[in-house]
């Protein structure tokens, strides 16, 4: 029974994992069967041109080859930077996927690595932050992977000072959003410029990094939609594929805070030269005691120890070769003279040891090292010293962060070591709701076109693997559970932990050896023998030994011991022997007992 519920546990755990991959899922899964009724596999989903339902402020689907004609690619160069590689020339095109998921559906793709890229669009009409929430959603899809670049979208400022032909790393933005990865560091980018209304100056002010794990939208070359909302109450949320993974405040979750502190430390403020930040100090009345011995050695020769027998001490350790032979060629006006190399003494090989001897070394009892006056609390103490706070000449108090500069265009202006990063369906606008049925009509169609790919790849597979002579059900639970440690290495550990110990408890219940013997099996005496009379010991009789029990009652009976109160027990009589013998003959009601140890040593 106990390996068979470890056997249950074990599936239970076992599919526990194909559970957590199946409710992530759990959309795709519900699209791809009840796709693959209603249409054949040999066909792609039509594409339909998304209509935004709602008020936006931009929408761009790229669903025509020439949209591209509406945003300028930037001719600028970069400052700070070789001229070979200064100059924003990485192309941009609106093609389709490397992997078609629609028919017909186009995206904007940074076509070139290791170039710089720039491009963007005007807006028709400037966002304005004035009182609404601010959503900001795109797509991105590294079809090739990333090794080291972003694919963040910069929302730039409404100034006059700026000009699309000459988009570079220094325009001015108001918000820049998106994901960006270099080496094992997975981001998302959300940064704000915020002007300080005392000097007009703009600063950087980042949000803290989400602790969600994002490298699968890196790696998966799928298309993955990221969503950010700004409220009117200074509140933020990220979102990545429709679920929240960082949310926070503008005022208490940006580094470097939005608003200054209200005191700072004086700078001129300078530590008084009396100041003693020292907690402890030695004490000053202490003296080293007239028997301390400073010079002592902290070891000495081993007054104690003898030189072991059978010592060499007139051997050297080391002797010369007596079959080294001066070479023809050595000179000794040039070489020097010539001596023959040392090799180890064999007569020391078997000896204790050759040379002199020296007794080896014992920490020395006298010895106490340095003196040093014990450390006392210091009266003078005042404490780490800091310079008096005063209050900040540039604070400043905004409470509405939110009120950022108004935004007048998109752009993308990027660096990557990666080619073919696709940009699709861009949307702005006032309300998360309208930008979540955008989403319904581009992405999530991705999402379950995708889903579907997968799914036929896997029943492709299941048949290969069928035609080589495996089962489908044996390919499908390998996939599963291939599918199920994605992302969730943990599984792994589950999976041998649920394996081991059903084959541990199997082994131990089954075989691990023989079993105890009973310790009434024996042909001593035991302390706890409840046969202790010639009655008892006819009374439980075995059934399968009639021979026996007519043996025992042909012998002599023992001297029966006496009872507490000195009598000696009575031997069965007859009678007692024939009802003993008509209770044997009824095995519904009498018990099978064990032989009687006395019994069995009367008989042998």
């Amino acid at each position: 029974m106990v390996v068979i519920k470890f056997g249950l546990v074990f599936l239970l755990i076992l599919f526990s994992g194909f559970g957590l991959n199946m409710a992530e899922d759990d959309d795709e899964a519900e699209v791809v069967v009840e796709e693959a009724v209603e249409e054949p596999e040999s066909t792609i989903t039509k594409y339909e041109k998304p209509v935004p339902k709602g008020h936006v402020n931009f929408a761009e689907p790229f669903d025509k080859a020439d949209s591209i004609n509406g945003w300028k690619i930037s001719e600028a160069k970069k400052d700070g930077v070789d001229e070979e590689i200064s100059k924003y020339n990485g192309r941009w095109e609106v093609v389709q996927p490397i992997t078609p998921l629609l028919d017909g559906d186009l995206g904007l793709v940074l076509k070139d690595k290791a170039r710089h890229h720039a491009i963007s669009v005007d807006l028709s009409k400037p966002y304005e932050f004035d009182g609404e929430p601010f959503v900001m959603q795109y797509e991105v899809n590294f079809q090739n992977g990333i090794e080291c670049g972003g694919g963040y979208v910069k929302l730039l400022s409404k100034t006059e000072d700026v000009t699309l032909k000459t988009f570079n790393d220094k325009t001015p933005y108001t918000i820049m959003f998106g994901p960006d990865k270099c080496g094992e560091d997975y981001k998302l980018h959300f940064i704000f410029r915020h002007k300080n209304p005392k000097t007009g100056e703009y600063e950087e002010k980042h949000a803290k990094k989400t602790t969600a794990d994002l490298k699968s939208a890196y790696t998966d070359k799928a298309f993955h939609l990221y969503t950010l909302v700004v409220n009117p109450d200074n509140t933020f949320k990220m979102y990545l594929d429709q679920k929240e993974i960082n949310s926070g405040s503008l005022l208490e979750d940006m580094t470097p805070a939005v608003n200054p502190p209200k005191e700072i430390e004086d700078k001129d403020d300078k530590k008084p030269e009396e100041w003693d930040e020292r907690e402890r100090i030695p004490d000053p009345e202490a003296t080293k005691p007239d028997d301390w011995n400073e010079d002592a050695p902290a070891q000495i020769p081993d007054p104690d120890a003898e030189m072991p027998e059978g010592w060499l001490e007139n051997e050297p350790q080391y002797a010369d070769d007596p079959d080294a032979v001066k070479p023809e060629d050595w000179d000794n006006e040039m070489d020097g003279e010539w001596e023959a190399p040392k090799i180890e003494n064999p007569k020391c090989k078997e000896a204790p040891g050759c040379g002199t001897w020296e007794p080896p070394l014992i920490a020395n009892p006298e010895f106490k090292g340095k003196w040093r006056a014990p450390m006392i609390a210091n009266p003078a103490y005042k404490g780490i010293w800091k310079p008096r706070q005063i209050p900040n000449p540039d604070y400043f108090e905004d409470l509405q962060p939110y009120k950022m500069t108004p935004i007048g265009a998109i752009g993308l202006e990027l660096w990557s070591m990666s080619d073919k990063i696709m940009f699709d369906n861009f949307i702005m606008t006032n309300d998360k709701a309208v930008a979540d049925d955008y989403a319904m009509q581009t992405w999530k169609q991705k999402k379950i076109a995708h889903a579907r790919n997968e799914s036929r790849k896997r029943k492709q597979m299941i048949k290969e693997a069928r035609e080589r002579g495996k089962s489908k059900p044996a390919a499908g639970i390998f996939q599963q559970i291939m599918d199920a440690t994605e992302g969730r290495p943990w599984l792994w550990a589950v999976y041998i932990g649920a394996i081991g110990l059903p084959l541990v408890m199997l082994y131990t219940f089954c075989c691990s050896g023989q079993k105890k013997s009973d310790p009434k099996k024996t042909d001593e005496p035991t302390p706890d023998d409840p046969h202790d009379s010639q009655d008892e010991e006819t009374k439980e009789g075995d059934e399968d030994q009639p021979e026996e029990q007519d043996s025992a009652k042909e012998e002599e009976p023992e001297q029966a011991p006496e009872d507490a109160s000195g009598d000696a027990k009575k031997k069965p009589s007859k009678t007692d022997l024939e009802e003993d013998e008509e209770q044997e003959e009824e095995p519904a009601e009498q018990t099978t007992n064990r032989r009687s140890p006395r019994r069995k040593a009367r008989k042998d």
